[in-house]
C-alpha cells in the first residue's frame, strides 16, 4: 500500500505541475496569436495515445509515456522534429515569425508558472499552518550527531550557537541547506569551552548514502527521566515508572535519552539491567528487550520547547518568496558542487523512484503533498531554465543570440541543436533511473 500511495503522489504532483507548465507557455503562445496545435500530458510518443480529444484547432490528449508533457507549437522546431511544416513559407500565425521578444515570452513562460505555482503553494502552506520551529535556545541537552557528525568533529551534547558566524535561532538551521551545501563553519559550545567545526565541502555524499540523520538529528537529546510506560510491556511488567531516572544500561552509564536507545538495541531479544533513581532510591531492573531492542517505555518529548509563528494572508507572501528563493538557490549550489566535483552526479541527482520515496513518501498527508509538490515545482523551474538545447533554457539561449546579432540561428543548426538536447536529457534520464533502481533495490 506504501508503494502505490508513493506512486499515486508522485503521478498527481508531476501531472500538475507538467499541465500548469505547458499551460504557461500555450497561453503566452496564444495571447500572442501564434496557434497551438497540441496540449499533451505524457508524451504520445509514435502516435500512441491513451486519450485526445479536438477543440477548435487544438488537439488535448494524454500520451502513454510518463516523462513530462508537451505543446506542439506552429513553426517551431521542438519534440515534433516537423520539418516537412518548418520547410513550407512562414505563416503569420507560426512562432518563427513573431519578433524574437515575443517568442522568448513563450519560451520563459512555463518556468515564469511553475515558480509562481510554488511561491503560491509555499504562501498558502505558510498562511494555513505557519511556522512551527524548535528555538535553538531551548535546546538544553545539545544535539545527537551521527556517524558523519562524529566524523567531522562535533560531540553528544554539543551546543551549535553559530553557522559562518551567524546566531542559530532555529534548530532546524543545523541540519539546513545552507549548513549542508555552502562552506560551513559551526561554532559549538563544548562544556564552556567555544570551537570551530568545518563541514566538509562534499557532505553530501556521505549524507546522500547514510540519510539526514547520521550528520545531525533533527530530534535534540532529552534527558534518562521516563515519561511513559507501555501497559503490558517489559518496562511496566518490571515496575517501571514515569518519573524513574535511568543511569545505566547493562552497566554503562547512559546520559541522554539515545544512549539509552543505543544500549538497547545492541541487545535484542535478551535480558539486561536498567539501574534507576526515582527520587534518591536506587533500583535495578531486569527487562527482556523486543525484536528491535524496546522495551516499551519512552521520555519526555516535552522537554523540547516549540515556538510556532501564524502570518496574516499577505505577511506569509513574503515568508513563501524566500522559500522559493532558497529552493531555486539551493538548486543552483547544488548543480556547482556536481561541475566542480564536490559532489558525485550519482549522490546528487533523484529520479522517478527516489522522488516517491524520500520526497512524497509513503503516507499520504496533504500538507507534505503540497509542499513536496512546491519543492519540484521550483526545481523544474531550474532544471528547465539550464542551457540544454531541447529544454526551454536552451531555446532561450538562440533567442537571446539572436536579439543580439539581429538574425535567427538557422533551422539547420536548430535542428542538430534539438538532436543534441535529446540524447542529453535521455542519457540524463537514464542515469537517474538506473541510479534510482540501483540506490532502491541494490544498495
Amino acid at each position: 500500500m506504501n508503494g502505490l500511495i508513493m506512486v499515486a503522489q508522485l503521478l498527481l504532483g508531476l501531472s500538475i505541475l507538467v499541465i500548469l507548465h505547458e499551460l504557461g507557455h500555450f497561453l503566452a503562445a496564444r495571447a500572442f496569436g501564434i496557434k497551438v496545435e497540441k496540449f499533451y500530458l505524457f508524451f504520445d510518443a509514435w502516435g500512441v495515445k491513451l486519450f485526445s480529444i479536438k477543440s477548435g484547432d487544438v488537439e488535448y490528449g494524454i500520451g502513454w509515456l510518463p516523462l513530462g508533457g508537451y505543446v506542439k507549437i506552429a513553426g517551431m522546431i521542438d519534440e515534433s522534429m516537423d520539418k516537412e511544416a518548418m520547410a513550407l513559407p512562414p505563416q503569420p500565425w507560426e512562432f518563427r515569425s513573431k519578433p524574437a521578444w515575443q517568442r522568448l515570452i513563450v519560451m520563459l513562460a512555463g518556468i515564469f508558472v511553475n515558480i509562481v505555482v510554488g511561491i503560491f503553494i509555499f504562501w498558502m502552506l505558510t498562511f494555513k499552518f505557519g511556522e512551527t520551529f524548535i528555538p535553538n535556545s531551548s535546546v538544553k541537552n545539545g544535539i545527537n550527531p551521527g556517524s558523519i557528525g562524529r566524523e567531522i568533529g562535533l560531540k553528544q551534547g554539543d551546543h551549535v550557537i553559530a553557522v559562518n558566524g551567524k546566531k542559530v535561532i532555529r534548530f532546524d538551521e543545523l541540519t539546513s541547506s545552507k549548513v549542508l551545501l555552502d562552506n560551513t563553519n559551526l561554532t559549538i559550545v563544548r562544556e564552556g569551552k567555544t570551537l570551530d567545526i568545518k563541514v566538509p565541502d562534499n557532505l553530501l555524499n556521505k549524507v546522500a548514502d547514510l540519510g539526514l540523520e547520521e550528520f545531525i538529528s533533527r530530534t535534540p537529546l532529552l534527558s534518562t527521566v521516563v515519561d511513559t510506560v507501555v501497559a503490558g510491556r517489559s518496562a511496566f511488567k518490571v515496575g517501571m515508572k514515569k518519573g524513574d531516572r535511568i543511569v545505566a544500561v547493562n552497566g554503562v552509564p547512559v546520559k541522554f535519552d539515545a544512549d539509552i536507545r543505543r544500549e538497547l538495541k545492541k541487545e535484542k531479544n535478551k535480558k539486561l539491567i536498567v539501574e534507576a533513581y526515582r527520587g534518591n532510591e536506587k533500583l535495578n531492573f531486569e527487562v527482556s528487550t523486543d525484536s528491535v531492542g524496546t522495551i516499551g517505555m519512552g521520555f519526555n518529548p516535552n522537554e523540547i520547547k516549540l515556538e510556532t509563528i501564524n502570518y496574516g494572508f499577505f505577511e506569509a507572501l513574503p515568508i513563501g518568496v524566500n522559500q522559493a528563493w532558497i529552493t531555486f538557490t539551493d538548486n543552483g549550489k547544488g548543480i556547482w558542487k556536481v561541475l566542480t566535483g564536490k559532489i558525485k552526479a550519482n549522490k546528487a541527482f533523484a529520479g522517478p523512484v527516489a522522488l516517491a520515496q524520500k520526497v512524497y513518501g509513503g503516507v499520504w498527508i496533504w500538507s507534505h503533498f503540497w509542499a513536496s509538490t512546491a519543492l519540484i515545482s521550483i526545481a523544474l523551474a531550474f532544471m528547465n531554465l539550464l542551457p540544454i538545447p531541447a529544454l526551454d533554457g536552451g531555446h532561450v539561449v538562440f533567442l537571446i543570440v539572436e536579439m543580439i546579432k539581429g538574425k535567427p540561428v538557422s533551422d539547420k543548426f536548430l535542428e542538430g541543436a534539438q538532436m543534441v538536447g535529446f540524447v542529453i536529457l535521455l542519457s540524463l534520464m537514464v542515469f537517474v533511473l538506473g541510479n534510482d533502481i540501483f540506490k532502491a533495490f541494490i544498495q
